[in-house]
C-alpha cells in the first residue's frame, strides 16, 4: 500500500527547486506524491500548520514534517 506524502510550498525559487529535487526522488511505487501550492490554495494553509509545517517548503511523510529549507513561514501565506 502507498503512503501519501505531501509537499507543501509557496512558489518561491526555493521551493521549487525543493520539489524538483525531493519530492520528485520519491520512489513512486511507496508514494502518492501530493504537491500543494499554498500561496495558490490558501485554503490549505491550515491544514499545513494542523500537520506540523511551520515554513515552506516542507514535506510531510509518514506524520512527520522535514522542513526542507525556510521559504517563508506560514504566516506569510495567510
Amino acid at each position: 500500500m502507498k503512503t501519501t506524502a505531501t509537499f507543501y510550498h509557496a512558489g518561491c525559487p526555493v521551493c521549487v527547486a525543493a520539489e524538483q529535487n525531493l519530492a520528485n526522488a520519491l520512489d513512486p511505487s511507496r508514494y502518492n506524491v501530493e504537491v500543494v501550492h499554498l500561496g495558490e490554495k490558501k485554503s490549505r494553509v491550515q491544514e499545513a500548520e494542523a500537520a506540523g509545517v511551520q515554513s515552506v517548503p516542507a514535506l510531510v511523510l509518514d506524520g512527520a514534517v522535514f522542513h526542507i529549507n525556510f521559504g517563508a513561514g506560514l504566516e506569510a501565506l495567510k
